[in-house]
Formats: C-alpha cells, sequence, structure tokens
C-alpha cells in the first residue's frame, strides 16, 4: 500500500500530535504537550545566546507561532541558520507560555526538519517586505503567502461557509446550475462563446455565417452569465433553492467592481413576492456579517488596522440597522431634490448610479436601503410588471460604503406577460422554450436576488479592488495563471 501522501514523513500513530498553528496560538493544545506544526518561515531571528527564534505560519489563522530553537538541535548552524523567509518546515516541541509579548504560547522546538528550501532569497518574490497591491497580482500563485491575501482568502472562506449555512438552515436547497448554457439570462448579449470549431477554417451555411449546427452542442453555446432561469426550474418543484457559482460576463470594463468571471449567490423561492425576498436579504447578510465577525476577529482586525478603520464597525452598524424602504420613483425625487450636484444626472428612468445609491444609503437614510420598483425599461424580461405597466417588482439593496449589494425581483409568472415582454426586448422566445414551460405548467409567484460574493467580500474588507478578493482574476486581457 502506498503510503499516505499527506503525511509523509510521520508515522502513523503521531498523527494525532500535529496540530494547525491555530489550536497552538488559540490555547487548544496543552501547555508542556508534544506537538508538530508543519509551515512556512515568515520570519527568523537570532540571539547572541545561540537562540534562534522562528515566525512560522500555516494559514490556519492570521499569526505566526514563535519557535524557539536552542543551537544544540544537530542540524542548527547547518539548517536552522540557513534558513529564511518562504522555506518550509516541519517543527516539533512542546508548548509552553510565551514570556514576551504579542502571543500567549510559543513552541520550544526539540526537532527542526526543513522540507523545502527557497532556492535564492535575494530574488524570492515574497521576500519579506510590503508590497504594492499592483505588484501581488503579478505574482497571483504567490500572493496568498502575504498576510493581506491570506486573511481574504479566510474570510472568503468563512463567508461562504456562512452562506451556505444560513440556506441550509432556512430549508433551502442547493442546487448545481450549468455553467454552458444556450440561454442569455440578462439579455444583454455580453457572453463569452463556448466552441470547438476551427476558428482557420470555419463552416458556414447557405446564408454565410457561422454554422454552429457543426459545433460540438450542434447550437451557439455560451458561459452563463446568472444561474437564475435553470435555478427557477427547481424553486418550482423544491420550493426553496440556491445556487452558488462561478459566472461570466464579456463586459469590457476595467474598473475596480467588475471581473470578468465571479462568483454569484442566486436564490429562488416559490410562493414569495417581493417583499419576502427582501427580508430573506436582510436577514442572510446580516447572518454572514455576524459569522465572519466571530469566527475570523484575527483577521477583521487585520483589515481595520491594515486595511480599513470602519472594517469591523462598519458590519457591527449593518448588523444592528433596520433596513430602509423606498420606492425608485421616490428615490428619484429625494435625489432630485436633495441640493446635491452629482457627476451623473438623476431623472425617473434611468438606473441609479453608484453615486446615488451611496447618497440614499450613507447621507439620507443612513442606514441600507431596499430600493423597490424600478422602470421596465432599465430591467430584465423575467421581472414581473407592476400594474401601472411602467415599472417592474424590482429591488436593490444599497449598502452605506458601496451601494448595491444585491440585486433581486418577483419574477414574471404569467406566460401572456412574458411573451410581451420579450417580444418588446427582441429575444426570441423559443429559445427559452423550456423557460416558458413554468408559466404554463403550475405556474407560482417566485421571485429572487443575485448577490455578487466578490462585491460582499470587498465590502466586508474594505479591500478596494475585487481583483484582490478572488484568487486568480479575469479581467480584459489578463487570463494568466
Amino acid at each position: 500500500m502506498d503510503k499516505c501522501l499527506f503525511f509523509p514523513t510521520i508515522n502513523r500513530e503521531n498523527i494525532m500530535s500535529v496540530v494547525p498553528v491555530a489550536d497552538v496560538l488559540q490555547g487548544r493544545v496543552a501547555v508542556d504537550s508534544e506537538v508538530t506544526v508543519r509551515g512556512w518561515v515568515r520570519t527568523r531571528r537570532d540571539s547572541k545566546a545561540g537562540i534562534s527564534f522562528l515566525a512560522v505560519y500555516d494559514g490556519s489563522c492570521f499569526d505566526p507561532v514563535q519557535a524557539v530553537i536552542n543551537n544544540s538541535l544537530p542540524n542548527y548552524n547547518e539548517d536552522v541558520l540557513r534558513l529564511t523567509t518562504g522555506c518550509s518546515v516541519i517543527v516539533t516541541g512542546k508548548v509552553v507560555a510565551s514570556p514576551g509579548q504579542g502571543q500567549q504560547f510559543e513552541i520550544q522546538a526539540s526537532n527542526v526538519e526543513v522540507a523545502g528550501w527557497v532556492e535564492d532569497p535575494d530574488t524570492y518574490p515574497m521576500a519579506a517586505k510590503r508590497h504594492s497591491i499592483e505588484y501581488l497580482r503579478e505574482v497571483a500563485h504567490l500572493r496568498p503567502r502575504t498576510n493581506l491575501i491570506g486573511a481574504v482568502a479566510r474570510v472568503r472562506h468563512t463567508l461562504a461557509q456562512a452562506l451556505h449555512r444560513f440556506f441550509n438552515e432556512q430549508g433551502f436547497f442547493w442546487v448545481s446550475t450549468p455553467l454552458i448554457t444556450a440561454s442569455d439570462t440578462e439579455g444583454a448579449g455580453e457572453m463569452f462563446r463556448v466552441s470547438t470549431l476551427d476558428l482557420e477554417n470555419l463552416p458556414r451555411n447557405d446564408q454565410g455565417k457561422v454554422d454552429f449546427d457543426k459545433d460540438f452542442f450542434g447550437k451557439e453555446s455560451f458561459l452563463t452569465v446568472s444561474g437564475q432561469l435553470n435555478g427557477e426550474t427547481y424553486a418550482c418543484a423544491l420550493s426553496k433553492i440556491y445556487t452558488f457559482g462561478p459566472t461570466f460576463r464579456a463586459e469590457n470594463s476595467n474598473t475596480s467592481r467588475h471581473l470578468a468571471e465571479f462568483w454569484m449567490l442566486e436564490p429562488e423561492v416559490a410562493f414569495a413576492n417581493l417583499n419576502d425576498i427582501a427580508g430573506l436579504a436582510e436577514a442572510m447578510l446580516k447572518y454572514v456579517f455576524k459569522a465572519v465577525l466571530e469566527e475570523r476577529a484575527d483577521d477583521m482586525k487585520f483589515f481595520a488596522e491594515r486595511v480599513d478603520k470602519d472594517a469591523v464597525s462598519r458590519l457591527e452598524r449593518f448588523i444592528e440597522a433596520d433596513f430602509a424602504q423606498v420606492d425608485y420613483t421616490d428615490a428619484v425625487t429625494i435625489l432630485e431634490n436633495c441640493g446635491k450636484k452629482f457627476e451623473n444626472p438623476v431623472y425617473w428612468g434611468v438606473d441609479l448610479s453608484s453615486e446615488h445609491e451611496r447618497y440614499l444609503a450613507e447621507e439620507h437614510f443612513k442606514a441600507p436601503v431596499v430600493v423597490k420598483n424600478y422602470p421596465k425599461d432599465i430591467k430584465a424580461f423575467y421581472m414581473r410588471l407592476n400594474e401601472d405597466g411602467k415599472t417592474v417588482a424590482a429591488m436593490d439593496v444599497l449598502a452605506p460604503g458601496i451601494g448595491e449589494i444585491i440585486g433581486g425581483s418577483q419574477r414574471e409568472e404569467r406566460l401572456d406577460v412574458l411573451d410581451e415582454r420579450m417580444l418588446e426586448m427582441g429575444l426570441n422566445k423559443e429559445d427559452y422554450w423550456w423557460y416558458r414551460d413554468l408559466r404554463r405548467y403550475g405556474t407560482v409567484p417566485h421571485s429572487g436576488f443575485g448577490l455578487g460574493f466578490e462585491r460582499l467580500i470587498a465590502y466586508v474588507t474594505g479591500v478596494q479592488n475585487v481583483r484582490d478578493v478572488i484568487p486568480f482574476p479575469r479581467t480584459p486581457r489578463n487570463a494568466s495563471f
């Protein structure tokens, strides 16, 4: 039988002695216990008394653990004194109370094994110094080793787990929707095409157009812009579902708020109206914000100290706030009469820009805001037409400090109205035959929303650019790694 790859140098009987750095620092390991930690060297400091101090991190928490190494170790001169930032080590020793400031516990090392050396410390891209965020994007394969990106990764994980917990506790089912689709959910046409056709020898039909009948799927296919339409099919059978996965937009936007590939969370609820889904959005956001403050206090402390001093207090205020609600028409009136000059003009019929959204949340209501009932001409075909014939049952949740964080709507459940909206928007209803079937066989009112996961992480951490909250950002002219 092959050896266990996860524990290549440790006997089976000693596996339980391997502990995360977080367990040592947070007091989950008894003092005087013999433990092994495995990780990477952040720094090494040597004293004149022949003692070296290694800061070893393994990513399980923000801080490294200090390993105190005496020069009596057999490989002290040969190995320990050669260790530099980035080297990987396996340290065994006794957990003791730390006499120094900064941490309660440290490890008195009895054995230090070097698992991997940094070939040239002078050219190591992640040397122990401060790096610009722009530089870190160029070395995305190594940037998780920095304090910033490591903290972002742990917060991202915690938020994702909290979202799954929230919906599971609320009786939702997670549905895996396809990444390859023939449907444009938003009707905007900004989609990445999926094809196996030879670009240098494209087949043509009688009209001289590309013959997609010869393609892998036998028709034009794309990367999905949303899992919503597929999600609705399961909501109309399981009542409460959510999707959570990557989505793609071929939008040529080089801004701090846009990615070509990003993650979306999209719940769909049968028999729910717009007010129901607005209440769900509020409960969900408060749940995950509480979770990240409780479970990632060390990382949130770092963000408050080094990235955005309001990072923690902003979430605390959000959790305690009562959401304001306002109709789009009333919101436009507020903006027109506020006396503030906006860069983008505001009038009825225009989509609200970020500056409008932030004014409403930060200056007028001073709280999270749900804006409802938008003009139909600026919203998607699937949103339910209101009785006035001019607006749809759509909503945006606006958060102080960022603006829109969630967008949702009650879905149009009436087949004749849906068909008319598709006609108005130039969509071929035959392409959506299966979506229309939901309205033909036991149709029900239903609602849902979409949450851009990277924007949520940016809001929580205070990191200004969504390229820095996703492991490998995909943007125009950039698909490295």
